[in-house]
């Protein structure tokens, strides 16, 4: 007579009281969990035929990094650990969220889920640091920080917005000079960890944070979004020095509007430069000259675009990106399906590919497609990770990186959008992983990637939409 599996318990040869490291938890509501206490436990279950009478299903070792085991299969049949067959004796490494099945007939098998329980906190002591919010506040309107930036060397920090005003108004002068220690500022850039800090203290106390309407209107003043390098006066001193090397020469000319006039624009010596996130050239920061300079989706500065309006080519003395480097999508063409799409499962792009096929479509047919379906907010954009997602349309200029990524994002939506019957059969076939599109061992395993559908929505975990 076969033997059934009616539940699981462990057995140890020490009874202990020590804390629950793990459980492994039943996906059918009719079994309970099985709490694991000790370092090495052996699952067993009680047979139909006697109460007495247990058998064995498997021994449970915890791994010295606390948060894995070594699993034994110590039953007779077969057990199914995350779609991998672990025979009689052999072992394998299970991690939280790894899927054990018991039993080798459907009938009789069990599902069980392997959780690791987060340690609670055993340190008695935790370091504090009181941060008094008069540290860290702007110097020019005398508030908590907004969008925190610093200055360089003297290290200095504002809110974006006013010092971004502070800039402004310093255009005539031969130098930017710190508006707290009147020290010359030779570069400002946005500081992430004092943001950070900022948001901390805003939340820790309520009374500090600024209405609605005056952040409103600090943010439409800030124009700094990536690095700016202030010359402040250096150039006429280069200028005295020139000619002894041809390094000094590189450095006055690194920006052409710096040695000549180009669309009726020439830097001064108090000019504010951005530095091109690809080649390292230099433009001046001209926010209201209407031209492109940076990436919606990054907020990084490339000079492909810029210099590409105003007609100028790279030479040795200053290096200029192509016009390539930051366009619309609406003037971009794509060939190719990007490796970020669908999460780099590659099973999941081949499958895209052949669903084109299907549908007589080519990859760019679809991409202005669901361009288009963007621009008129048909699409959610929940899941489109770039900066500033709500604005960009098919006329915002983007960056290479960032329009891969926006492609990636538009497929996901063609393919849970696609009628079935353009999927392969052996697509159809397949069921939902649990975790969707946020599964990550579709990325170290690729029996996992091919067996299981990732193009959906996570149905468990933290990333449920």
């Amino acid at each position: 007579m076969k033997e059934q599996m009616e539940r699981g318990e462990s057995s140890e040869s020490k009874p202990r009281d020590d804390d629950i490291w793990a459980k492994l938890v039943p996906l059918s509501s009719c079994y309970s969990d099985i709490e694991l206490r000790s370092d090495e436990i052996v699952i067993c279950s009680e047979v139909k035929s006697s109460s007495v009478e247990k058998q064995e299903w498997c021994k449970i070792t915890r791994n010295k990094d606390q948060v894995s085991a070594i699993m034994q299969n110590k039953s007779s049949s077969a057990i199914l650990v995350d779609e991998k067959v672990i025979e009689d004796d052999d072992t394998t490494i299970i991690r939280c969220g790894s899927e054990i099945i018991l039993g080798s007939d459907t009938e009789d098998s069990m599902t069980y889920r392997f959780r690791v329980i987060p340690p609670e906190k055993s340190c008695s002591k935790q370091l504090k640091i009181l941060l008094d919010p008069e540290h860290a506040k702007c110097s020019i309107c005398l508030n908590v920080w907004h969008d925190v930036v610093t200055v360089a060397p003297c290290l200095h920090n504002f809110c974006n917005g006013c010092f971004s005003e502070w800039l402004r108004r310093c255009e005539k002068h031969p130098s930017v000079l710190c508006p707290q220690c009147r020290a010359a500022v030779e570069f400002v850039g946005r500081n992430h960890f004092l943001h950070g800090i900022e948001e901390d203290i805003l939340q820790s106390d309520s009374s500090l944070r600024r209405p609605s309407e005056e952040i409103a209107l600090l943010e439409s003043y800030a124009s700094i979004k990536s690095p700016l390098v202030i010359n402040s006066g250096r150039k006429s001193r280069r200028k005295r020095i020139r000619s002894s090397t041809d390094e000094e020469i590189r450095l006055d000319s690194a920006c052409p509007q710096c040695v000549n006039e180009y669309a009726g624009f020439h830097c001064n010596q108090s000019t504010v430069h951005l530095q091109c996130h690809l080649c390292g050239g230099m433009m001046p920061s001209r926010s209201n000259s209407g031209l492109p300079q940076h990436c919606l989706g990054c907020d990084r500065a490339f000079c492909g675009a810029y210099w590409h309006a105003l007609g100028i080519a790279g030479s040795n003395d200053h290096p200029v990106c192509t016009g390539e480097t930051l366009k619309p999508m609406s003037e971009r063409a794509i060939l190719r399906i990007p490796f970020l799409a669908h999460e780099k499962n590659r099973h999941e792009q081949y499958i895209t590919e052949n669903c084109l096929s299907q549908a007589g479509k080519s990859l760019q047919d679809v991409i202005s497609e669901f361009v288009t379906k963007m621009n008129n907010r048909q699409i959610d954009r929940t899941r489109l990770q770039l900066n500033h997602s709500e604005m960009i349309t098919a006329q915002t200029h983007v960056c290479n990186e960032c329009y891969d990524k926006l492609v990636s994002f538009l497929l996901y939506w063609f393919r849970i959008t696609l009628p079935k019957h353009f999927l392969p059969p052996g697509a159809l076939e397949r069921e939902n992983c649990w975790y969707g599109y946020a599964c990550r061992t579709q990325h170290h395993n690729e029996e996992h990637a091919r067996r299981r559908n990732h193009v959906c929505r996570p149905t468990r975990g933290s990333h449920m939409l």
